[in-house]
């Protein structure tokens, strides 16, 4: 392991500034100070603002997509203003800025989404008509597939403010990532966890990834001891069936990939934003080859027809 003098030291991590994204932050500092012995705050958490935490009126695919919740950081990191960054893994554009790249991801927070209701236990008891909030369409889709007699209306902002839409009785429900309650020790406020095999999560959810530029040694000794190889291999599978469906934020699609020893299992699916119609599949394979398995699957999934709900 390579070790670092705390005393001269000083690493700067870049982040957004919401509350989710702080405490993201803060976990990677104690997972790197723990591992290289060093005091906490000789890393330092910058807080940036980003165009997508600026737009809160309409849906992040009407200006830009993914990127806007990257794009500062990347220019702060490419510039040199920090030495990595900090992202929910599926916030991430599916191809890297010039010059920087994924190092890695720290291991991997529950994937499932969390139903928030009022006054109804599960998605299915919420009443006909019942009012629910989301910024995803993925989440719209999924929902609308299992109730589309649901309304569903845009809800940006960050969870807290999403939780007090459902709490205030602006809205009946919403479904937010369990990782983020549960790193924000909000895990108490989900009414439900969404199966995986019934509601399939975005690709990459639940997982932190690091970013760093690809010409920095220094930065990739002090990332190397905290990041999870097994969660790298499902993100890479996730990542490359993305890739090759040219997913954004226009497009619902689900990805989640998991690891029993060397074999990898990746599920995916492509809907319609109503949710009526979908495309689905699985595939399996030696996780050695994730990314290959990936595009394989987004290739069988282009090719078949869609199926009505």
């Amino acid at each position: 392991m390579t070790t670092f003098p705390a005393s001269t030291v000083r690493w700067r991590l870049g982040t957004r500034g919401s509350p989710l994204a702080l405490a993201q932050a803060e976990e990677t500092r104690a997972r790197l100070a723990a591992a290289h012995g060093l005091d906490p705050t000789t890393i330092a958490i910058v807080a940036i603002r980003t165009t997508g935490d600026a737009i809160q009126d309409r849906p992040l695919a009407d200006s830009g997509g993914k990127g806007l919740f990257t794009k500062e950081l990347d220019v702060a990191l490419a510039e040199g203003a920090v030495d990595f960054t900090v992202h929910s893994a599926k916030d991430l554009p599916t191809l890297d800025a010039p010059g920087l790249h994924v190092a890695g991801y720290l291991p991997r927070e529950d994937a499932r989404d969390a139903l928030i209701a009022r006054d109804a236990a599960t998605l299915e008891a919420l009443p006909r008509g019942a009012k629910l909030g989301t910024a995803s369409l993925r989440r719209q889709a999924m929902a609308l597939r299992v109730r589309p007699d649901l309304a569903v209306s845009l809800l940006r902002g960050n969870v807290g403010t999403r939780l007090g839409k459902v709490e205030s009785g602006a809205l009946d429900a919403t479904i937010l990532a369990m990782a983020g309650l549960k790193r924000l020790g909000l895990a108490d406020r989900a009414t439900a966890a969404l199966p995986i095999d019934v509601f399939p999560p975005a690709v990459g959810q639940g997982a932190i990834a690091l970013v760093a530029r690809r010409a920095d040694p220094a930065t990739a000794a002090l990332l190397a001891p905290i990041l999870h190889a097994p969660t790298g291999l499902a993100l890479a599978a996730e990542r490359a069936f993305l890739a090759t469906l040219d997913g954004s934020c226009r497009t619902p699609i689900a990805g989640h990939a998991t690891l029993a020893a060397s074999r990898l299992r990746l599920v995916g699916a492509i809907l319609s934003p109503d949710g009526a119609l979908a495309r689905e599949g699985a595939i399996e394979g030696d996780a050695a080859a994730a990314a290959a398995l990936g595009r394989e699957l987004g290739r069988r999934l282009l090719a078949l027809e869609p199926v009505r709900r």
